[in-house]
Protein backbone atom coordinates (compact mmCIF):
# COMPACT_ATOMS: atom_id res chain seq x y z
CA UNK A 1 0.00 0.00 0.00
CA UNK A 2 1.05 3.59 -1.12
CA UNK A 3 0.48 6.12 1.10
CA UNK A 4 0.69 9.91 -0.38
CA UNK A 5 0.27 13.12 1.79
CA UNK A 6 -0.38 15.83 -0.76
CA UNK A 7 -2.80 16.48 -3.29
CA UNK A 8 -1.02 19.14 -4.88
CA UNK A 9 2.28 16.84 -6.14
CA UNK A 10 0.88 13.52 -6.92
CA UNK A 11 2.66 10.89 -8.96
CA UNK A 12 0.45 9.81 -12.23
CA UNK A 13 0.84 6.30 -11.31
CA UNK A 14 -1.20 7.49 -8.38
CA UNK A 15 -3.79 9.04 -9.67
CA UNK A 16 -7.44 7.66 -11.19
CA UNK A 17 -8.06 5.49 -8.16
CA UNK A 18 -11.86 4.65 -6.73
CA UNK A 19 -11.76 5.64 -3.24
CA UNK A 20 -13.98 5.90 0.46
CA UNK A 21 -13.57 9.24 1.67
CA UNK A 22 -13.88 9.78 5.44
CA UNK A 23 -12.44 9.22 8.79
CA UNK A 24 -12.25 6.17 9.54
CA UNK A 25 -11.74 5.61 13.05
CA UNK A 26 -11.65 2.80 14.28
CA UNK A 27 -12.35 1.28 10.48
CA UNK A 28 -14.88 -0.20 12.10
CA UNK A 29 -17.93 -2.27 9.77
CA UNK A 30 -19.55 1.05 8.34
CA UNK A 31 -16.38 2.06 7.10
CA UNK A 32 -15.74 -1.40 5.92
CA UNK A 33 -19.07 -1.33 3.83
CA UNK A 34 -17.90 1.55 1.77
CA UNK A 35 -14.62 0.53 1.48
CA UNK A 36 -16.24 -2.41 -0.55
CA UNK A 37 -18.31 -0.49 -2.73
CA UNK A 38 -15.27 1.37 -3.79
CA UNK A 39 -13.49 -2.06 -4.32
CA UNK A 40 -16.25 -2.59 -6.82
CA UNK A 41 -16.42 0.28 -8.58
CA UNK A 42 -12.56 -0.29 -9.04
CA UNK A 43 -12.50 -3.32 -10.43
CA UNK A 44 -15.36 -1.94 -12.69
CA UNK A 45 -13.27 0.87 -13.53
CA UNK A 46 -10.03 -0.95 -13.89
CA UNK A 47 -8.61 1.21 -11.36
CA UNK A 48 -6.74 0.50 -8.15
CA UNK A 49 -8.89 0.76 -4.95
CA UNK A 50 -7.84 4.00 -2.41
CA UNK A 51 -8.85 5.86 1.00
CA UNK A 52 -9.17 9.36 1.13
CA UNK A 53 -8.86 10.28 4.50
CA UNK A 54 -6.79 13.28 6.59
CA UNK A 55 -3.99 13.14 9.52
CA UNK A 56 -4.85 14.71 12.02
CA UNK A 57 -8.35 13.94 12.61
CA UNK A 58 -10.70 17.22 11.55
CA UNK A 59 -12.00 16.73 15.23
CA UNK A 60 -8.35 17.00 16.53
CA UNK A 61 -6.93 20.10 14.57
CA UNK A 62 -9.83 22.13 15.39
CA UNK A 63 -10.10 21.36 18.77
CA UNK A 64 -6.71 19.94 20.05
CA UNK A 65 -6.84 20.56 23.53
CA UNK A 66 -9.59 18.16 23.84
CA UNK A 67 -10.13 14.82 25.68
CA UNK A 68 -8.06 12.14 23.47
CA UNK A 69 -10.82 10.34 21.54
CA UNK A 70 -9.51 8.73 18.71
CA UNK A 71 -10.10 4.55 18.46
CA UNK A 72 -6.90 4.44 16.27
CA UNK A 73 -3.52 6.15 15.74
CA UNK A 74 -2.21 7.39 11.73
CA UNK A 75 -0.64 4.14 12.08
CA UNK A 76 -3.16 1.37 13.41
CA UNK A 77 -5.49 2.95 10.49
CA UNK A 78 -3.03 2.45 8.06
CA UNK A 79 -2.28 -0.97 9.18
CA UNK A 80 -6.11 -2.15 9.16
CA UNK A 81 -6.72 -0.37 5.22
CA UNK A 82 -3.64 -2.44 3.87
CA UNK A 83 -5.35 -5.71 5.27
CA UNK A 84 -8.39 -4.86 3.80
CA UNK A 85 -6.54 -4.74 0.38
CA UNK A 86 -6.10 -0.95 0.18
CA UNK A 87 -3.63 0.27 -2.73
CA UNK A 88 -3.52 3.79 -2.55
CA UNK A 89 -4.18 5.42 1.14
CA UNK A 90 -4.14 9.55 0.34
CA UNK A 91 -3.68 10.51 3.74
CA UNK A 92 -4.02 14.80 3.50
CA UNK A 93 -2.46 16.53 5.85
CA UNK A 94 -5.16 18.75 7.61
CA UNK A 95 -3.71 22.28 7.80
CA UNK A 96 -5.07 25.55 7.56
CA UNK A 97 -5.02 25.41 3.89
CA UNK A 98 -6.98 22.34 3.80
CA UNK A 99 -9.33 23.09 6.29
CA UNK A 100 -10.57 26.75 4.15
CA UNK A 101 -11.70 24.78 1.28
CA UNK A 102 -15.38 25.61 0.03
CA UNK A 103 -16.77 22.51 -1.23
CA UNK A 104 -16.52 22.97 -4.23
CA UNK A 105 -13.02 23.64 -4.07
CA UNK A 106 -12.20 20.39 -2.44
CA UNK A 107 -14.30 18.60 -4.95
CA UNK A 108 -12.63 20.51 -7.81
CA UNK A 109 -8.43 20.90 -6.40
CA UNK A 110 -8.67 17.40 -4.33
CA UNK A 111 -10.77 15.22 -5.75
CA UNK A 112 -10.96 15.93 -9.50
CA UNK A 113 -7.34 18.02 -10.44
CA UNK A 114 -5.19 16.80 -7.78
CA UNK A 115 -5.91 12.77 -7.19
CA UNK A 116 -7.90 12.54 -10.09
CA UNK A 117 -10.15 10.08 -8.53
CA UNK A 118 -12.17 8.34 -10.67
CA UNK A 119 -14.89 7.37 -8.42
CA UNK A 120 -15.84 8.49 -4.78
CA UNK A 121 -17.70 6.42 -2.11
CA UNK A 122 -19.13 8.12 1.11
CA UNK A 123 -21.52 7.75 3.49
CA UNK A 124 -25.13 9.04 3.73
CA UNK A 125 -23.82 11.31 7.24
CA UNK A 126 -20.74 12.82 5.16
CA UNK A 127 -19.99 16.78 5.18
CA UNK A 128 -16.75 18.32 3.90
CA UNK A 129 -15.53 21.89 3.08
CA UNK A 130 -15.04 24.72 5.16
CA UNK A 131 -17.97 24.49 7.96
CA UNK A 132 -18.88 21.07 6.80
CA UNK A 133 -21.05 22.95 4.58
CA UNK A 134 -20.98 20.22 1.49
CA UNK A 135 -23.05 16.87 2.13
CA UNK A 136 -23.58 13.94 0.43
CA UNK A 137 -26.21 15.05 -2.35
CA UNK A 138 -24.00 18.14 -2.79
CA UNK A 139 -21.05 16.10 -4.00
CA UNK A 140 -23.06 13.90 -6.22
CA UNK A 141 -23.70 17.58 -8.16
CA UNK A 142 -20.36 18.13 -8.01
CA UNK A 143 -19.42 14.59 -9.44
CA UNK A 144 -21.85 15.23 -12.48
CA UNK A 145 -20.42 18.40 -12.96
CA UNK A 146 -16.76 17.90 -12.49
CA UNK A 147 -16.68 13.99 -14.29
CA UNK A 148 -15.91 11.68 -11.22
CA UNK A 149 -18.45 9.00 -10.20
CA UNK A 150 -19.89 9.17 -6.71
CA UNK A 151 -21.83 6.81 -4.31
CA UNK A 152 -23.76 7.30 -1.43
CA UNK A 153 -23.77 4.41 1.38
CA UNK A 154 -26.41 3.69 3.48
CA UNK A 155 -25.20 3.77 7.07
CA UNK A 156 -24.77 -0.05 8.45
CA UNK A 157 -26.41 -1.71 11.49
CA UNK A 158 -25.91 -4.24 13.84
CA UNK A 159 -28.09 -6.79 14.62
CA UNK A 160 -30.31 -4.84 17.12
CA UNK A 161 -30.72 -2.39 15.27
CA UNK A 162 -28.11 0.07 16.39
CA UNK A 163 -26.77 1.86 13.82
CA UNK A 164 -22.54 1.35 13.93
CA UNK A 165 -20.62 4.65 15.11
CA UNK A 166 -17.50 5.48 16.17
CA UNK A 167 -19.11 6.81 19.38
CA UNK A 168 -20.82 3.82 20.31
CA UNK A 169 -17.46 1.81 19.93
CA UNK A 170 -16.31 4.33 22.41
CA UNK A 171 -19.11 3.68 24.41
CA UNK A 172 -18.42 0.04 24.57
CA UNK A 173 -14.82 0.53 25.13
CA UNK A 174 -14.84 2.83 28.34
CA UNK A 175 -17.29 0.75 29.92
CA UNK A 176 -15.14 -2.22 29.36
CA UNK A 177 -17.06 -4.12 26.68
CA UNK A 178 -14.24 -4.90 24.20
CA UNK A 179 -16.26 -7.93 22.78
CA UNK A 180 -19.50 -5.44 21.98
CA UNK A 181 -16.98 -3.30 20.67
CA UNK A 182 -15.43 -5.71 18.15
CA UNK A 183 -18.77 -7.05 17.06
CA UNK A 184 -19.00 -3.46 15.34
CA UNK A 185 -15.86 -3.11 14.01
CA UNK A 186 -15.53 -6.17 12.94
CA UNK A 187 -12.04 -6.91 14.06
CA UNK A 188 -10.78 -6.51 17.88
CA UNK A 189 -9.83 -3.36 19.06
CA UNK A 190 -6.22 -2.61 18.58
CA UNK A 191 -3.82 -0.32 20.14
CA UNK A 192 -0.29 0.12 18.26
CA UNK A 193 2.90 1.42 18.10
CA UNK A 194 6.71 1.51 19.40
CA UNK A 195 7.51 -0.18 22.58
CA UNK A 196 8.81 1.83 24.70
CA UNK A 197 11.15 1.61 28.02
CA UNK A 198 9.48 1.57 31.24
CA UNK A 199 10.00 1.31 35.03
CA UNK A 200 11.21 -2.36 34.63
CA UNK A 201 9.16 -2.88 37.60
CA UNK A 202 7.18 -5.85 35.58
CA UNK A 203 10.66 -7.11 35.32
CA UNK A 204 11.90 -7.03 38.97
CA UNK A 205 8.10 -8.83 39.35
CA UNK A 206 8.56 -11.65 37.19
CA UNK A 207 6.32 -10.32 34.27
CA UNK A 208 8.47 -8.36 31.86
CA UNK A 209 6.17 -6.44 29.71
CA UNK A 210 5.98 -4.49 26.50
CA UNK A 211 4.94 -0.98 27.46
CA UNK A 212 3.00 1.27 24.98
CA UNK A 213 2.36 4.76 25.08
CA UNK A 214 -2.22 5.47 24.62
CA UNK A 215 -1.64 9.49 24.88
CA UNK A 216 -3.70 10.64 21.98
CA UNK A 217 -6.03 7.57 21.79
CA UNK A 218 -9.43 7.47 23.40
CA UNK A 219 -8.78 5.23 26.83
CA UNK A 220 -10.75 2.27 27.21
CA UNK A 221 -11.81 1.06 30.80
CA UNK A 222 -8.62 0.74 32.99
CA UNK A 223 -7.93 -2.94 33.89
CA UNK A 224 -6.48 -6.21 33.24
CA UNK A 225 -7.07 -7.18 29.67
CA UNK A 226 -6.90 -10.76 27.74
CA UNK A 227 -4.79 -9.87 25.07
CA UNK A 228 -3.21 -10.94 21.53
CA UNK A 229 -0.22 -9.59 20.15
CA UNK A 230 1.60 -9.40 16.63
CA UNK A 231 5.22 -7.59 16.99
CA UNK A 232 4.82 -6.24 13.34
CA UNK A 233 9.21 -5.51 13.11
CA UNK A 234 12.13 -6.88 14.16
CA UNK A 235 13.54 -10.53 14.57
CA UNK A 236 10.79 -11.38 17.06
CA UNK A 237 8.31 -10.46 14.33
CA UNK A 238 5.12 -12.91 15.09
CA UNK A 239 1.90 -13.23 16.32
CA UNK A 240 1.48 -14.18 20.49
CA UNK A 241 -0.86 -14.84 23.17
CA UNK A 242 -1.05 -12.40 26.74
CA UNK A 243 -2.32 -10.51 29.44
CA UNK A 244 -2.05 -6.71 29.77
CA UNK A 245 -2.74 -3.68 32.21
CA UNK A 246 -4.09 -0.87 30.71
CA UNK A 247 -4.08 2.46 33.13
CA UNK A 248 -1.81 4.15 35.61
CA UNK A 249 -0.64 1.32 38.21
CA UNK A 250 -2.17 2.42 41.42
CA UNK A 251 0.06 0.17 43.36
CA UNK A 252 2.85 2.24 42.46
CA UNK A 253 2.18 5.82 43.03
CA UNK A 254 0.99 8.41 39.96
CA UNK A 255 1.62 7.63 36.87
CA UNK A 256 0.69 8.64 33.24
CA UNK A 257 -1.79 6.13 31.76
CA UNK A 258 -0.37 3.04 29.14
CA UNK A 259 -0.58 -0.11 28.13
CA UNK A 260 1.88 -2.55 29.41
CA UNK A 261 1.65 -6.34 27.59
CA UNK A 262 2.90 -9.28 29.01
CA UNK A 263 3.34 -11.54 26.17
CA UNK A 264 3.29 -15.79 27.32
CA UNK A 265 5.84 -18.05 26.82
CA UNK A 266 8.29 -15.00 25.31
CA UNK A 267 12.02 -14.08 25.60
CA UNK A 268 13.69 -11.05 23.49
CA UNK A 269 14.09 -8.28 23.27
CA UNK A 270 11.70 -5.95 21.69
CA UNK A 271 11.97 -2.52 22.56
CA UNK A 272 11.73 -0.13 19.94
CA UNK A 273 10.16 -2.77 17.82
CA UNK A 274 6.53 -1.87 17.02
CA UNK A 275 3.50 -4.13 17.81
CA UNK A 276 0.16 -4.28 17.51
CA UNK A 277 -2.71 -5.17 20.89
CA UNK A 278 -5.95 -6.89 20.41
CA UNK A 279 -8.25 -6.76 23.40
CA UNK A 280 -10.09 -9.79 23.53
CA UNK A 281 -11.59 -9.71 27.03
CA UNK A 282 -11.83 -7.56 30.16
CA UNK A 283 -11.04 -8.96 33.13
CA UNK A 284 -11.28 -7.12 35.77
CA UNK A 285 -10.50 -3.34 37.10
CA UNK A 286 -7.21 -2.05 38.36
CA UNK A 287 -6.33 -2.38 42.01
CA UNK A 288 -4.12 -1.70 44.32
CA UNK A 289 -2.64 -4.66 46.99
CA UNK A 290 -1.83 -4.91 50.33
CA UNK A 291 1.41 -6.33 48.99
CA UNK A 292 3.82 -7.11 46.15
CA UNK A 293 3.02 -10.59 46.67
CA UNK A 294 -0.23 -10.28 46.55
CA UNK A 295 -0.21 -8.21 43.52
CA UNK A 296 1.58 -11.10 42.03
CA UNK A 297 -0.45 -13.64 43.10
CA UNK A 298 -3.31 -12.04 41.14
CA UNK A 299 -0.76 -11.70 38.24
CA UNK A 300 -0.83 -15.14 37.82
CA UNK A 301 -4.61 -15.98 38.70
CA UNK A 302 -5.24 -13.30 35.28
CA UNK A 303 -2.53 -15.04 33.50
CA UNK A 304 -4.40 -18.33 33.90
CA UNK A 305 -7.60 -17.30 33.62
CA UNK A 306 -6.30 -15.54 30.22
CA UNK A 307 -4.84 -18.75 28.77
CA UNK A 308 -8.17 -20.31 29.33
CA UNK A 309 -9.90 -17.83 27.58
CA UNK A 310 -7.25 -17.64 24.69
CA UNK A 311 -7.14 -21.63 24.43
CA UNK A 312 -11.54 -21.44 22.99
CA UNK A 313 -10.29 -18.06 20.38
Amino acid sequence: MQIIRDYQFVDPHDRGASAAIGNFDGVHLGHQAVIDIARKKAVELDAPLGVLTFEPHPRQYFAPDAPAFRLMSAETRANRLQKLGVEKLYELSFNDTLSQLTAEEFARDVIRDGLGLKHVVIGADFHFGKGRSGNAEILAGFGKEMGFGVTIANLVKVADGQEISSTAIRQALSEGRPDDAAKMLGHWHRIDGEVIRGDQRGRLLGFPTANMSITGLHPPKFGVYVVKIDVLTGPFAGSYNGAASMGTRPMFGENLPNLETYIFDFKGDIYGAHVSVALVEYLRPEAKFDSVDALIAQMNADCDQARQILANV
